[in-house]
């Protein structure tokens, strides 16, 4: 699959077989995490994979959007390093094209995965956190549900032509 075809196929997948995911492809997907730009090329992200049962059942509990981690075997929660960049505004920029580049990967290995929002939600970040045992100086910012698809998912054209200017604001050719 190439890059386009990755992105204009792309969906959100939230039910997943019991399969694992194995080591090399995790390794696959951090590694593309990893080649995403950022601001001033700081590269602050770091990421927890999440694999343990008990963990991934733990997060519903507090994220409300996450019931799909029930039956998802992994997960990876991109996070920033506030040591690294001080700003939390590049930081949620540097670690959503690091999540954006994970779920691309994903999809192009034959994965589904979904992007569910941790950052700017602070009850979130708390219980992440905890959960997880990360340090103050760091800011959970994106998680990831991933597994094989137990769904298909149709293509959808997203494209609006009414939304695109020329050189200024109004100018439209449809």
């Amino acid at each position: 699959m190439d890059a386009v075809d990755a992105i204009m196929t792309l969906r959100s997948v939230r039910l997943y077989t019991a399969e694992p995911v194995d080591d090399q492809t995790v390794q696959t997907l951090l590694r593309a995490a990893m080649q995403a730009p950022s601001a001033r090329n700081a590269q602050p992200w770091h990421f927890i994979v999440i694999s343990e049962r008990a963990v991934l059942d733990a997060i519903p509990k507090f994220h409300p959007y996450a019931n799909m981690l029930l039956n998802a075997p992994l997960a990876i929660l991109v996070c920033g390093d506030q040591a690294v960049e001080e700003d939390p505004e590049y930081i949620n920029q540097d670690c959503a094209a690091a999540t954006q580049n994970i779920l691309l990967a994903a999809h192009a290995l034959g994965l589904g995965a979904v992007w569910l929002g941790v950052y700017p939600r602070n009850k979130r970040i708390q219980e992440m956190r905890k959960l997880l045992n990360i340090p103050s100086r760091i800011l959970p910012v994106s998680l990831i549900a991933l597994g094989h698809p137990a769904e298909e998912k149709i293509e959808i054209d997203r494209f609006k032509a009414e939304r695109v200017y020329y050189n200024t604001w109004g100018d439209v050719r449809i």
